[in-house]
């Protein structure tokens, strides 16, 4: 089975640009505002396999944007990585796809995410109301180590050192999605060995207390050797240009908007 996997965002929590700037038009950083592959939108991706089954990878403030843009109307579960704001902000736009497929949701997410939803979205997980007027979601928690089956896919789950929290990973066969990761525990990074397609967060070309920076990403691909990595949740240090000409063969920046294929 063949998976197409969209990059819906792969910036940073308040994005590229940031809100901000002398005339209002923005806080670019490092990156060059003429490079259109600079904009980027909350970091988020939606997973279909070949029967139709699509996953979508967070919720964050940019998802009615990012729907739309994608022309996405409807998927079949939603998997929420951990609960920072640039990931679940954007809950409530899935009163959206509750009309569009005219189901309620799963949204699978660990213990301690799920009840930080319910304590902000506490509405969504409500009986549903008809006409769908607010999200109406089911919560199914999950733990790092399990396998979850969302149609087709076995979509294992990886458990992720951010620092302030621990985060959820995934592989789905051949492919990997791990952002919002400072480390890896040893049986996590053992996991990832043997990936065909690898989206890695990669936050800065500095130093982030608890993001992984572009040296600390191109170590671990050195070792576990994926034959295509993809960096995606990167802030306003990695400018398109100027870092994609430091990326060794098989390595590539993330755009918003892109779609891959990975084997599952």
């Amino acid at each position: 089975m063949t998976l197409r996997i969209t990059l819906l965002g792969t910036g940073p929590s308040q994005g590229v640009p940031a809100v901000g700037g002398a005339d209002g038009s923005g806080n670019w950083g490092q990156c060059d505002p003429a490079e259109p592959r600079n904009r980027r939108r909350r970091t988020s991706a939606l997973i279909e396999a070949e029967d139709g089954t699509r996953l979508l990878i967070d919720a964050g403030p940019d998802l009615r944007m990012q729907l739309l843009d994608n022309r996405i109307a409807g998927f079949d579960a939603v998997l929420l990585t951990h609960a920072h704001a640039d990931h679940i902000a954007g809950i409530d736009e899935l009163r959206g796809v509750n009309r569009s497929t005219g189901r309620i949701l799963p949204v699978f997410a660990s213990e301690t995410t799920l009840r930080e939803v319910r304590e902000r979205f506490g509405y969504a997980f409500r009986p549903a109301t008809q006409g769908f007027f607010r999200p109406a979601l089911e919560g199914q928690a999950v733990a790092a180590g399990e396998t979850v089956r969302i149609g087709p896919m076995a979509v294992e789950l990886l458990d992720q050192d951010h620092v302030v929290m621990r985060t959820l990973g995934l592989r789905i066969g051949g492919f990997a999605y791990t952002t919002d990761v400072l480390r890896f525990p040893p049986e996590t990074f053992e996991r990832l060995r043997g990936l065909d397609t690898w989206v890695v967060g990669c936050m800065t070309t500095g130093t982030n207390p608890v993001h992984a920076n572009l040296d600390e990403v191109l170590d671990w691909v050195a070792e576990l050797r994926p034959r295509r990595t993809i960096l995606t949740h990167q802030g306003d240090t990695m400018d398109f240009g100027k870092v994609s000409v430091r990326l060794p063969a098989g390595v590539e920046m993330g755009v918003d908007g892109l779609v891959l294929e990975a084997p599952a």
